[in-house]
């Protein structure tokens, strides 16, 4: 058994070596072929190696040689350049050259230029002296063959020139006058008839009055109350005087405003029909009243534009058309004469083929600064430019608003026809009130500077003051000079008075001869 054993043990101890030897062997053999493999591979690598820097050098050598090639073309591009460059200003210089001779050779043409000169002057020098003494002599010659000096006789020369000027002057403006009156006169005519044809406006004076009618003459008294109290409260709160004298039953209503003097007799009429009436009664009647006219007043400015036709307004605006109803200028209701002048531009801009709404609206609008005049410095027509233009209205509106009275240039054809319609509504008769006093001064005034001038006999005022005839007498004042005389009357006229609308000049030459039979 222990041999069997020891058999088994010693084949085993065999087995082991025997493997161990066998796989030494194997071990040996791989790490061979692995050096050997190594040795290829570096062998492979040392190859390629060389073959990549034999590779690389030979790029280099071809890229050095292409650079090469790049900086001697550019080189030579430089060259070319430079030789260019060079030949230009050989060729400058050469221009510079010439031109510095042409210079020198004009230098030399003016020097001789001056010296040619300054003999020509001392030549002209010379001839001025001979002529002024011979001028010397022929005048004194003149002089002693006509007995004139030379002061007379200039002024003689003068006087015949300006004659046969002015001769000349008015027989062109009355060529003038007649080719244009040709073409236009018949034009406006029919325009401006058609204009007042197609509207009639009615005409009420206004008064700076208002009486209120009492139920009693008890009344009074109340209304004057104890040592007075209540007329100087209710004169403190309207602003407005009451007269209050022997007429039964009425009290009058003093003031120019004829807003203030709505505000007092409705406020007056209400403490009549409410029957207290004391100091403070007074004050909150007056506020109320005043706060309802401000309604009132909205409710007239958006009648008055919708009678027109005119929409789009601003509120502020509407407010102080309403505030026109209660203006006046020569007793003549604004609102009344602003809404004329939109229906007279409507009537005129539809002729001419204008915009008749936009004309329209510039009739409306161009009284409104009456509305503020007496709170804001400056003529109405720039204050109501003004108030238009803050409230959105388009220039050519507030342009027209402004030129209506001249105030600024009128540049357009609306303004234009807003004066126009202004002067029609304000001249046509009976539209405007006039004091006598005042009335007959004008009249005095007109004849009298139609007279100042030389050559009028006569001057006589007609038609209201819209027309004058002048006399002149026909042995100082020819054909010609008439029409002079006409336009220079015609321009002292606007440069000296203040009237409304237009007047019309006509100058009268007539030759009479009388004789007597007996």
């Amino acid at each position: 058994m222990f041999i069997e054993i020891a058999m088994i043990g010693a084949g085993t101890c065999v087995g082991l070596g025997v493997g161990f030897l066998l796989h030494r062997y194997i071990s040996d053999k791989q790490v061979s072929d692995s050096r050997g493999l190594a040795e290829r591979i570096v062998e492979e690598a040392r190859k390629e190696s060389e073959a990549l820097k034999k590779e690389s050098r030979l790029q280099a050598q071809d890229e050095i040689f292409n650079q090469k090639k790049e900086l001697e073309r550019e080189f030579k591009d430089r060259e070319t350049q430079l030789k260019e460059e060079q030949k230009r200003l050989q060729s400058k210089e050469e221009r510079l050259d010439a031109k510095r001779e042409k210079v020198a050779d004009k230098e030399a043409q003016v020097v001789e230029l001056e010296k040619h000169l300054i003999k020509q002057e001392k030549q002209l020098a010379d001839l001025e002296e001979d002529l002024e003494r011979k001028a010397d002599e022929h005048e004194r010659r003149l002089q002693e063959i006509s007995g004139l000096t030379a002061e007379e006789a200039r002024e003689k020369l003068l006087a015949e020139i300006e004659s046969r000027t002015r001769h000349e002057a008015a027989r062109m403006v009355r060529t003038i006058e007649m080719e244009a009156k040709e073409n236009a006169a018949k034009k406006a005519r029919e325009i401006l008839s058609l204009a007042l044809q197609r509207y009639a406006g009615d005409y009420a004076g206004e008064q700076t009055v208002t009486a209120v009618t009492l139920p009693s003459e008890d009344m009074k008294g109340r209304i004057i109350g104890r040592e007075g109290r209540n007329i100087r409260a209710l004169e403190a709160a309207t602003g407005v005087d009451l007269i209050i004298d022997d007429t039964p039953e009425t009290v009058v209503l003093s003031a120019f405003s004829p807003l203030k003097r709505e505000v007092a007799k409705l406020a007056l009429e209400r403490l009549i029909h409410d029957g207290r009436i004391h100091p403070a009664r007074i004050e909150e009647v007056v506020k109320k009243v005043e706060g309802e006219m401000d309604a009132k007043l909205k409710e007239i400015g958006e009648q008055a534009t919708f009678d027109v036709g005119v929409h789009g307004i601003h509120p502020e605006l509407v407010n102080l058309l309403g505030r026109l109803h209660y203006r006046t200028s020569f007793s003549q209701n604004v609102l009344q004469h602003s809404m004329e002048v939109a229906f007279l531009c409507g009537v005129m801009a539809a002729e001419l083929g204008l915009n008749e709404k936009e004309a329209k609206r510039a009739g409306l609008l161009h009284d409104l600064g009456k509305a503020v005049d007496h709170e804001v410095e400056g003529p109405h027509a720039v204050i109501g430019a003004d108030l238009a233009k803050k409230h959105g209205e388009s220039k050519e509106i507030v342009h027209a608003i402004a030129a209506h009275h001249e105030d600024v240039p009128p540049m357009s054809i609306l303004a234009n026809l807003v004066q126009a319609a202004d002067s029609l509504s304000g001249a046509r008769p009976g539209a405007r009130k006039e004091l006598l006093e005042n009335y007959v001064k004008r009249l005095e005034e007109l004849e009298g500077l139609a007279t100042s001038f030389d050559g009028v006999s006569k001057a006589y005022a007609i038609q209201a003051g819209r027309e004058i005839r002048v006399m002149v007498d026909s042995e100082r004042v020819g054909d010609e000079s008439t029409y002079v005389l006409c336009k220079d009357i015609a321009e002292k006229i606007e440069n000296n008075m203040t009237y409304p609308g237009q007047i019309r000049v006509t100058v009268i030459r007539e030759k009479r001869a009388v004789g007597y039979a007996k």
